[in-house]
């Protein structure tokens, strides 16, 4: 099979925004903290935040959002904005390119306004500098001219937020990290909090499914919400052509087994990680770039896709030497384990 192919079939397992998502995930987005399930001890800290911050008729401190993608980061900045009834301007770290775009943006934003900027770690150090200044003193300089000529003016901002989203931590710097006031980790959801949501989504769009099917789909869901509402999706499918359009637990799991996601929530890309891994390099450790010469993938996709929930399920280990398989890896391929990280195929 081709690379092409390959990423192709697995990008239901990508919690990677997809072109697909875009328009479902604006009608099933909550809209509010009350339709939000799950990371319930960040929701009771942001609304205690957010009520004593309208309480002060202040702006909300700056808030910076981690953790893996297709968790609700998107979506909590949303509901931030709404709650401290705001507007709130959309940008990414790529896109602000220059300190004049970032001006121009700052400069229109409204008393207590949200900017939220996604991928902050992305933001190149000449606009992360520009951005010191405006989220502790409200303020920008911004050079006039050119040569003998330039001169710098400081522009006052109005009182905003910024809300950060990243899904690296450890690559913002600490001038930039230290600048936020409430820093929150999402952490991937339980199935029973993705059995909510996937019965949510499912009486959104309305469709037909049993709660065991809902169930076996929140298993598989590697945690992340916006991987549920894609196997929902495709559930659906095959419920209107195989059968009379419920989801029952049957479809479900034809649905699962035709997308080649296993009973742990592995797809092929992820055993042939850990197969590769066990079995080329006797169970690790070997490097991230290594390891995605052998399995002809992209190593900042292993790292970001792939990786977060196999450490996540204790099937691989992050090393200061590289990546080692674990015990339950072996388990789960069905190969024999030992200490010395000898292996031998059942």
């Amino acid at each position: 099979m081709d690379k092409t192919n390959h990423q192709n079939e697995n990008k239901i397992i990508s919690p990677d925004q997809q072109l697909e998502d875009i328009n479902s995930e604006k009608s099933l987005r909550p809209s509010s903290f009350s339709e939000f399930i799950g990371q319930e001890k960040i929701i009771d800290n942001l609304k205690v935040y957010i009520q004593a911050a309208k309480k002060r008729q202040e702006s909300l401190d700056h808030v910076l959002l981690f953790g893996p993608p297709g968790l609700g980061k998107t979506t909590l900045a949303n509901i931030i904005a709404k709650e401290m009834n705001v507007n709130i301007r959309m940008s990414s770290g790529p896109v602000i390119d220059r300190a004049g775009d970032l001006a121009g943006i700052l400069t229109n934003l409204s008393d207590h306004d949200v900017l939220f900027i996604d991928e902050i770690h992305r933001l190149n150090s000449v606009v992360e500098e520009y951005l010191y200044s405006a989220m502790e003193d409200y303020s920008i300089d911004i050079m006039i001219d050119k040569g003998p000529n330039a001169r710098s003016v400081q522009l006052s901002l109005n009182e905003f937020t910024l809300i950060g989203a990243t899904t690296k931590l450890g690559n913002l710097t600490s001038p930039l990290r230290d600048r936020f006031g409430v820093l929150l980790r999402l952490d991937f959801y339980s199935h029973e909090n993705l059995l909510e949501i996937i019965k949510r989504s499912a009486m959104i769009l309305k469709i037909k499914i049993d709660d065991a099917a809902a169930l076996e789909i929140a298993k598989r869901s590697r945690g992340t919400p916006r991987i549920s509402n894609r196997i929902l999706k495709r559930a659906r499918d095959f419920a209107e052509i195989e059968s009379n359009g419920n989801i029952t637990l049957d479809i479900a799991n034809l649905t699962l087994s035709k997308l080649d996601i296993d009973n742990l929530g592995l797809d092929q890309m992820d055993r042939n990680i850990l197969n590769i891994l066990i079995k080329k390099f006797n169970g690790g450790p070997v490097g991230l770039e290594s390891l995605g010469v052998a399995i002809a993938e992209d190593s900042k996709t292993l790292e970001e896709v792939y990786e977060p929930y196999l450490i996540k399920e204790g099937f691989l280990q992050r090393t200061p030497r590289g990546r080692k398989a674990l015990p339950k890896a072996y388990q789960h391929l069905n190969i024999d384990y030992n200490n010395d990280n000898q292996t031998n195929v059942s």
